[in-house]
């Protein structure tokens, strides 16, 4: 392994540091993804809803306290700011969750671009090497020409598979996030129907201040 990474040439170097730097944000990511799915609390969801429509504000207080799933988070703002904005509130708040749960996607982004780009930059080097070995020694020692294809073929090669390696969690990662950003949405949609139905007309309002 180590003699297939010498003879992929200096190129190898900044490879090796995009696929550590993948594979460090591919089990950062799959830590948190875990820790998301370890804190869901769908029951407590549901019955924060319930709650919510029969006006039991400080009971929820009460349930949720401590809670870390991000649904919670999300209603839980909402609740606090009910008699303000709770669709504003909510939406900050889902944003901020959202902003943690993007996290670092683009630094693997930019590795599966960069990985391939600096694969062909060593195949390119190679295969000048090649031809000026070619110029030098001419057809008679084809093996230090052959040495440059060789580094060019291995460059992109690790490229591919370095930029292969991260696209598979990379995907699940965004459709992770998109599966959070529809789950906040219906419960969030959910929680500002309850309140509308439950909170008192405007006049009446005014009548009991």
């Amino acid at each position: 392994m180590l003699n297939l990474f010498y003879s992929g040439g200096p190129l190898m170097y900044p490879l090796l540091a995009c696929s550590l730097i993948a594979l460090t944000v591919v089990i950062e990511r799959a830590i948190f993804w875990a820790g998301v799915e370890y804190h869901r609390r769908r029951d407590l969801v549901d019955e924060v809803l319930d709650l919510s429509r029969q006006g039991q504000w400080e009971t929820v207080r009460a349930k949720v306290r401590g809670c870390r799933d991000y649904v919670i988070k999300i209603l839980v703002s909402g609740i606090l700011h009910r008699d303000f904005s709770p669709g504003k509130a909510m939406e900050a708040a889902a944003a901020d969750e959202l902003q943690r749960m993007r996290r670092f996607m683009g630094v693997l982004d930019t590795m599966i671009t960069v990985a391939p780009l600096l694969g062909i930059l060593g195949t390119v080097v190679g295969i000048i090497n090649s031809f000026e070995m070619l110029g030098v020694a001419g057809i008679e020692e084809p093996a230090k020409v052959t040495a440059g294809i060789a580094q060019a073929l291995i460059t992109t090669a690790a490229g591919l598979s370095i930029a292969i390696f991260a696209v598979f969690p990379y995907n699940y990662f965004n459709a992770r996030v998109e599966n959070a950003a529809l789950n906040i949405e219906k419960y969030a949609t959910s929680l500002e129907i309850v309140y509308q139905k439950t909170a008192p007309p405007p006049g009446r309002a005014e009548e009991s201040r």
